[in-house]
């Protein structure tokens, strides 16, 4: 009987034990920060406009001219380095009926759009166009052609400054800065192409030897330069 009144304390010891929730766990301390990096990748390519635009006295002289003077100038901008198959596509054909006085002709135009993957050779493109024929030239545009690649090293740029970034706040408060727990994407980013101006040659609409006349027709001076890049990442590090 004893034995048995011994055991009943033990046992509601026991029980006691299984009932009383755990010791919480400390809370784990971290750090947030965010972080925006804005980074130069230079351009691998760029774009040029160039169009054919003739007058003749019928719609069909017209555009058959500017059908064969075209032709020219395909075939002299795909034999550029930098200009393979499918970077060279085609535009809208307009003809338009000119009235000048008591004669009537009519002006036909096509353009052509051209990427150029050595952006370097874009005055020679412009020259190599020009003496096939092109009446009109607009551009470089200078681009980079692999977005994705670019707008990573922006993002790997984020992620570093949002370390440093973190690493002094934890510093201050007598910590060591552990691994990353998450991270997120931010929403401020963005690639921006880069257009010299200055250097890239813009002709009007107008007969090659107007274009030559305004400094079109011999190779002008081109720099490819560099798009700028901004990525945004907000990340969470453990402290330790």
């Amino acid at each position: 009987m004893r034995r048995r009144l011994l055991a009943i304390p033990l046992l509601a010891l026991v029980l006691a034990a299984l009932v009383l929730p755990a010791a919480a766990p400390a809370a784990e301390r971290t750090v947030s920060v965010e972080a925006t990096a804005t980074i130069k990748v230079p351009n691998d390519s760029a774009s040029v406009g160039l169009s054919v635009s003739l007058e003749r006295s019928s719609r069909g002289a017209a555009l058959q001219a500017v059908s064969r003077q075209l032709r020219g100038v395909i075939a002299a901008v795909g034999a550029i380095p930098g200009v393979g198959a499918g970077d060279i596509r085609t535009g809208r054909i307009t003809i338009d009926k000119v009235t000048r006085g008591k004669k009537t002709r009519f002006r036909a135009a096509e353009g052509i759009g051209v990427t150029l993957h050595e952006p370097a050779r874009a005055g020679d493109l412009v020259s190599a166009a020009i003496a096939a024929g092109a009446t009109g030239v607009r551009g470089p545009t200078y681009f980079v052609g692999d977005t994705e690649a670019a707008y990573a090293q922006g993002l790997a740029a984020a992620f570093e400054k949002a370390k440093a970034k973190a690493t002094t706040l934890a510093a201050q408060a007598g910590a060591v800065l552990g691994p990353a727990l998450t991270i997120s994407e931010g929403g401020n980013s963005e690639i921006v192409p880069f257009e010299d101006k200055a250097a890239s040659p813009v002709c009007g609409t107008g007969t090659t030897s107007k274009l030559a006349a305004a400094g079109c027709g011999s190779s002008p001076p081109t720099k490819p330069g560099a798009s700028t890049v901004t990525a945004t990442v907000g990340v969470v590090f453990a402290l330790q």
